[in-house]
């Protein structure tokens, strides 16, 4: 027992000394782990030969990550994503397993052995990708879109793979394989020696039992467990469904990731889906991290170095293919620029399924042994520079294309309007939808060719080019414009912008979009004439539905926020002015915080302030009835 707590402490050592310091460098957790792994493993010898046992179980972490990935999609979802599913994903297994094995028959290899290969490196990391995309905000682009189309074909795809791998079983390696490695899928007795059609059925009702069951019988379940009060009890429930549905899979000889994904599914429109999340995601994280260091941990310093030459022209093959076949794939399906190479970099390595199905292939006498020792390294390496990829990705590719985009000459602006809105984004969208709705012509300006692209498909015509230089300005018609628009993410060009509209086209108006309260300031120092910070009037909204939700009147509600609009906007040049006499690095001075709290005083005032505390009561004037009056004439 003294053991294993001295384990578990390395381990969790390893991870809080190195998670955090690989963030703070910008190198993303994942990586962290990895690092991690290789200190305690294969360069202090801190952990030993139990980090493969430890592995098996840590790639527990994938099948959770597969449910909670499966909680976030419903049926309709999959059917508008079946065009990348099956072509973008179908293509990119067929080209690189296709690829892999002709580089492997070129090196001597056997037919079957060298399509064993292609299958298996064929795979990418979902749990690396899918991890670092939600670390990044990638998951919502364009790229990460594609990418995890790839990635969730990829795992379908390991079940057809399961099934084909036996047949390529060499009768010489029958025996070898069986003695020299665990059952890394645990085991698949109960359908082994069945024969094939009642294989089928068993695999079809293993699946019908997976998505029925969750449809008709988890909400009678969770609402029985619910009723009960204990949250333990939920999140016991919540990992006997994963762990239940993981061994059925393992019975019949499918994956348990696939099939925790398919009750994921089913579960998407559960009223219980966010508690689902909520109590898996602490598990998911955790197994995930050890998983990361046991692969780590796992690399065999002495073998690689005894086949350094080998194993890094395949590590070097590998990723040149498959980022080949995604790149080109890319063009393909028109995922272009930046999110083009966001697919390809990001896709290029191994997999964690790559383990399993070199375990399966060995165990299935298939590859020999010595061939799987070389791979085993292989995949684990690709992992390792897959965070080095995302690295390449934001310092290079990135800022390439941000560059390309600020170089990129003006477009010829053939319209006019009276009112020009500089920034086509979330906020100058709204303005501008409001405008033309109202027949006002407009004329729409950003710098992002991306944000043009898009808008251009829901109609709204924009120019690309920089705003805040004055000749397209003079381009876009300033001189006969009533009103400028300012909606640009910059703030410093948004200043600049203010500033030279106000001094050489004073008759043109200028709104514009604050960022914060300084930003604010500046803007209306600048010559802003009306500023509105984009969050001011949303949280004020919000601010009265939260009161509503408390029961106040409606009608106390609306007064309480006009009564905090008015203080706002009376003193809103009396702070600016205060904030702008402090100092550039100092803007928060005493004076400027007493008149803050000064203020403060005065919202109070004006909120609690009572509707009828103006009225005169002196005389015969109309007053209110009292609420709830009608009560009296029942």
């Amino acid at each position: 027992m003294t053991g294993y707590f001295i384990q578990a402490f390395i381990y969790l050592c390893a991870a809080v000394i190195a998670v955090p310091i690989a963030k703070r460098l910008g190198l993303g957790s994942v990586l962290g782990y990895l690092i991690a792994g290789v200190v305690i493993g294969p360069l202090t010898g801190l952990v030993g030969s139990e980090t493969v046992t430890i592995q098996h179980f840590a790639e527990f972490g994938v099948v959770m990550m597969l449910f909670l990935v499966g909680l976030e999609l419903d049926p309709r979802m999959l059917w508008g994503m079946r065009n990348k599913l099956i072509g973008l994903g179908g293509l990119q297994v067929t080209l690189s397993s296709l690829l892999i094995m002709a580089v492997c028959i070129m090196l001597g290899l056997s037919c079957s052995v060298s399509l064993a290969i292609g299958m298996v490196l064929s795979l990418s990391s979902t749990a690396i990708v899918l991890q670092t995309f939600q670390e990044k905000g990638l998951a919502k682009t364009e790229g990460g879109k594609s990418a995890f189309s790839v990635l969730l074909f990829q795992d379908i795809a390991v079940i057809p793979m399961l099934a084909f791998i036996p047949l390529l079983a060499m009768s010489e390696l029958g025996g070898v394989g069986n003695a020299a490695v665990d059952d890394h899928q645990g085991t698949n007795d109960l359908v082994s020696h069945l024969p094939g059609w009642l294989y089928g059925l068993v695999v079809l009702g293993s699946i019908a039992v997976v998505i029925v069951g969750g449809h008709f019988l988890s909400r009678p379940l969770f609402r029985f467990i619910a009723d009960t009060g204990l949250r333990e009890m939920f999140t016991a429930t919540a990992l006997m469904l994963v762990i239940g549905i993981s061994a059925l899979m393992s019975l019949v000889g499918l994956s348990p990731a696939l099939g925790t994904f398919l009750a994921g599914v089913v579960l998407a429109n559960s009223e219980f889906r966010h508690e689902l999340e909520t109590d898996i995601e602490p598990f998911k994280g955790i197994l995930l991290g050890l998983f990361f260091i046991t692969v780590g941990a796992s690399i065999n310093f002495d073998l690689v170095a005894s086949n350094a030459g080998i194993i890094f022209f395949a590590v070097f093959a590998i990723m040149i293919v498959k980022g080949l076949v995604l790149f080109l794939l890319a063009r393909l399906f028109k995922v272009r620029r930046n999110d083009g190479w966001l697919l390809t970099l990001s896709l290029a390595q191994a997999g964690e399924f790559g383990f399993v199905l070199l375990s399966f292939t060995v165990q299935n006498n298939v590859i020999p042994q010595d061939v799987a020792n070389i791979l085993s390294p292989v995949v684990a390496i690709t992992m390792f520079l897959t965070p080095i990829l995302f690295i390449v990705f934001d310092k290079l590719v990135l800022k390439f294309y941000q560059a390309e985009e600020a170089e990129q000459p003006a477009e010829a602006i053939d319209e006019q309007g009276s009112v020009i809105i500089a920034g086509i984004g979330r906020f100058g969208q709204i303005v501008n939808r409001l405008l033309v709705a109202n027949e006002i012509p407009t004329v729409v300006l950003d710098h992002s060719a991306t944000v043009i692209d898009r808008v251009s498909r829901v109609n709204i015509k924009s120019w690309y080019g920089d705003a805040s230089r004055p000749d397209l300005l003079h381009t876009a018609g300033i001189e006969d414009a009533k009103l400028l628009v300012v909606a640009i993410d910059d703030p410093v060009r948004a200043l600049d912008m203010v500033r030279h509209v106000k001094e050489f086209h004073p008759h043109v108006s200028i709104l514009a979009r604050a960022f914060d309260r300084g930003h604010g300031y500046d803007l209306t120092h600048a010559g802003a004439d009306i500023v509105v910070s984009e969050t001011y009037y949303s949280a004020l909204e919000l601010g009265g539905e939260a009161l509503k939700v408390l029961d106040v009147h409606p009608f106390k509600v609306e007064q309480m926020k006009a009564a905090y609009n008015k203080v706002e906007q009376e003193s809103r040049q009396e702070i600016c002015q205060e904030w702008h006499e402090g100092e550039a690095d100092n803007r928060f001075t005493k004076s400027y915080l007493d008149l803050f709290l000064e203020i403060e005083k005065r919202l109070v005032s004006a909120i609690k302030r009572n509707r009828q505390d103006g009225h005169d009561t002196s005389g015969s004037g109309w007053t209110p009835p009292p609420k709830h009056y009608l009560d009296d004439f029942e």
